[in-house]
C-alpha cells in the first residue's frame, strides 16, 4: 500500500460521553484486577537442603563469673537507692559497677541534684568510689 493510500484510510474514533469519563479509570482498574486472579500461581521451587546434624546441647549453662554477679548486684542496689530518693529522677540515670567503683551516667536538672545522686550512690554498702558522669540539662 502506498503512503498516499494509507493516509486516505478512514480513521476510527471512539467517542465517550463526557458524563462517563469519571467512571472510566475505575472501570479499567476493575477489569485489570478481575483478570489477575484467573491463573494459579507458579509452583514454588524446591530447594535441596543438607541434612541437619544434631549437636548435643550443653548440659548446663556455664556459671556466671562471681565478680560479674557482684558488680551486677551492686549496680542494682545503687539504682534502687537512686529510685528511692524522691527528688531525683533516677529513670534518666544508668549505673555501672566494677569492683566497687560505681559510675553514674545520664542527666539531671541541676548541679544540686547531680551532687545528691553522687552522695546517695556513695552511701550504698559496697561502693568504694563514685564516678559521676551525669550531665546537667535544664528540663531533663
Amino acid at each position: 500500500m502506498s503512503p498516499k493510500e494509507e493516509t486516505m484510510k478512514p480513521r476510527t474514533t471512539i467517542r465517550i460521553a463526557p458524563r462517563l469519563l469519571p467512571a472510566l479509570p475505575t472501570a479499567l482498574l476493575s477489569l485489570a484486577l478481575a483478570a489477575c486472579g484467573d491463573s494459579p500461581p507458579p509452583p514454588k521451587p524446591v530447594a535441596m537442603t543438607p541434612p541437619i546434624q544434631s549437636t548435643p546441647a550443653p548440659a548446663q549453662k556455664p556459671a556466671e563469673d562471681p565478680q560479674a554477679a557482684a558488680d551486677k548486684s551492686l549496680a542494682a542496689s545503687v539504682k534502687d537507692a537512686l529510685l528511692a530518693e524522691k527528688k531525683l529522677n533516677a529513670h534518666d540515670m544508668d549505673v555501672v559497677a566494677k569492683r566497687g567503683v560505681v559510675t553514674l551516667f545520664g542527666t539531671t536538672k541541676t548541679h544540686v541534684l547531680r551532687s545528691m545522686a553522687e552522695k546517695v550512690a556513695a552511701r550504698v554498702s559496697g561502693v568504694t568510689l563514685v564516678e559521676n558522669k551525669l550531665a546537667v540539662v535544664a528540663g531533663s
